[in-house]
């Protein structure tokens, strides 16, 4: 059994590093640590500790090592610290030298050492390398992460060093390579991937959030039901090992990555201990050493993958917090917008209304005498300044409707003669000659509860644009009729179409559908607006539309 003297657990809650999400991604030290002088010399009287601690604990069970927690810190702290390959270098000699002085300590003869030794640096070395090339941010707070440097460097690492110890040690004693393999995979697989977990996942922030008063209480009462429901699974009077896995998970939601794999830890040692020490729950059905594989496999397989749930989790709470934070900062942006579009409305209009005027005065021959020229041309600058006028209106609308500023008076409203009213305003327009314009009123008593200001702005808007847009089908349809609990109004044109692709961006502010330079005449803002009135009133708006087959905009509002 390895044991890394009572580790420390180190416990950090994941919704205590959201707002440090960001900096991690931004930080290559944070998962990398510090570089310190002493950390090779702190190693090295580690991994020899460590080795002759396992070596003597299972020599008497004749397994090879309960829980060989050496290369996992190993594994860690190079990770962690070397920087370079004249530090790589550094790092395998200090490991190298470590391992055989433990092997010596523990009592083994020099030339089963050095066998140890070698085998021992190869999986090391290995771990190194695959964890660099396949889990490089060595990353335990993602699910992509944690399993990446789980799968790499603690299930795939030990398989050749345990190959050719199995082969070596065939010939050495009774086992045969099978049952080696068995015996040195499993124990070393289980502190790589314990110990990995545990290293990797201890940070400045884990470190800081544990001086918490109230997560320092959280931590030891979970401690302490750690160790309560462990004597209930091991040692007490039903031997029930499933009874761990709801405290884990606890653990998992509560105290995230850090506190899983501490606690993971905990019970490694724990349940291999006791294993070793010919207790637990198998002591009446299997020897020493299948106890031993036994507790191995229960931690490997049924408590691990909670350190995986933790990564979800932390995961998902880092997504939240990056997306809580991009709606807050898309909603200031939003408001930002809305204060700018009201001050240039604002700023518009009245130097707009003092052209309008001169040019007025202008075309009447208020200013003096006018040639017909002059009149032609001082009509086209009203005519513009009053679609200016007009954008600036619409602009102070959308600003307000974004800004909720917006005050609608809901009454019950006759629809279908507020659709007259706009089709006969709409007949007396120039643009509308050669148009039919129709309504159609299907049902009676067809009266919404709306204001009826903005529900005309509304459909005016959807008609005036059914007129521009739709001119070739020479049609446009005021469609009135009730659809459950609602009267829905319906502007129908017989033009070209809408794609479902235009459909998607038919309400965005400003987007006029790729016909900017168009001869039709507008600036994208009147069908946004119309969807913050609408909405503003209760009800709702969309569009039914095919190429070719004319578009169909409509709107239902609650029945009074």
């Amino acid at each position: 059994m390895t044991v890394s003297r009572a580790p420390h657990i180190e416990i950090e809650r994941p919704l205590a590093r959201l707002a440090l999400a960001d900096a991690r991604s931004a930080d290559g030290d944070r998962t990398r640590g510090y570089a310190h002088p002493l950390a090779p010399v702190l190693m090295g009287v580690s991994v020899a500790a460590l080795v002759a601690l396992a070596i003597v604990l299972t020599r008497d069970t004749g397994n090879l090592a309960g829980l060989w927690g050496a290369s996992g810190l190993a594994v860690v702290v190079w990770l962690r610290t070397s920087r370079g390959r004249r530090n790589d270098a550094m790092y395998a000699a200090v490991v190298a030298v470590s391992i055989l002085v433990g092997e010596l300590i523990a009592g083994n003869k020099p030339a089963l050492s050095l066998l140890f030794t070698a085998a021992n640096m190869m999986e090391i070395v290995g771990a190194v390398l695959l964890a660099r090339r396949f889990a490089p941010s060595l990353d335990m707070f993602s699910l992509d992460g944690a399993v990446r440097f789980l799968a790499s460097a603690a299930l795939i690492a030990p398989l050749p060093a345990a190959l050719f110890y199995s082969v070596v040690r065939a010939q050495m004693g009774p086992y045969g390579v099978v049952e080696n393999i068995q015996a040195w995979w499993l124990g070393h697989t289980l502190g790589l991937a314990v110990i990995g977990a545990l290293g990797l996942s201890l940070t400045p922030a884990t470190i800081a959030n544990l001086r918490r008063p109230r997560k320092l209480i959280e931590a030891a009462a979970l401690i302490v039901a750690l160790f309560g429901f462990f004597y209930l699974s091991f040692s007490g009077p039903v031997k029930l090992a499933f009874l761990m896995m709801p405290v884990l998970l606890t653990i998992a939601v509560r105290m995230g990555v850090a506190g899983t794999a501490a606690s993971v830890v905990v019970v490694a040692v724990m349940a291999v201990g006791t294993a070793i020490a010919g207790k637990g729950p198998y002591t009446s059905v299997l020897n020493p050493s299948q106890q031993i594989l036994m507790a191995q496999l229960l931690v490997l397989v049924g408590y691990l993958p909670t350190v995986l749930v933790a990564a979800l989790l932390e995961e998902r709470d880092r997504l939240a917090a990056r997306a809580r934070i991009g709606r807050e900062r898309a909603e200031k942006a939003s408001e930002a917008k809305s204060r700018l579009l009201a001050n240039v409305a604002h700023e518009i209009k009245s130097p707009v209304a003092g052209i309008i005027g001169i040019g007025e005065l202008w075309s009447k021959g208020g200013l003096g005498a006018v040639t017909p020229s002059q009149v032609e041309m001082a009509d086209m600058l009203v005519k513009t300044a009053r679609q200016v006028e007009t954008l600036a209106h619409d602009l102070l609308d959308v600003a307000r409707a974004e800004a909720g500023s917006v005050k609608v008076e809901l009454r019950p409203t006759d629809v279908p003669g507020l659709v007259e009213d706009i089709r006969r305003s709409a007949l007396l327009r120039p643009e509308t000659s050669g148009i039919a314009i129709e309504t159609a009123i299907e049902g009676e008593g067809l009266v919404a509860l709306a204001d009826s200001q903005r529900l005309a702005q509304v459909i005016s808007n959807l008609t005036t644009n059914a007129i521009k847009y739709g001119a070739s089908g020479g049609r446009v349809v005021l469609r009135v009729a009730p659809v459950d609990d609602c009267v829905q109004v319906e502007v129908i044109d017989f033009g070209p179409g809408l794609t479902p692709q235009k459909q998607a961006q038919l309400f965005e502010p400003f987007n006029r559908l790729g016909l900017e330079r168009s001869a039709i005449e507008g600036h994208g803002v009147g069908l946004a607006l119309a969807k913050r009135l609408i909405e503003l009133q209760g009800g709702s708006i969309g569009v039914i539309s095919a190429p070719g087959e004319g578009a169909t905009f409509w709107i239902q509002l609650p029945a009074a």
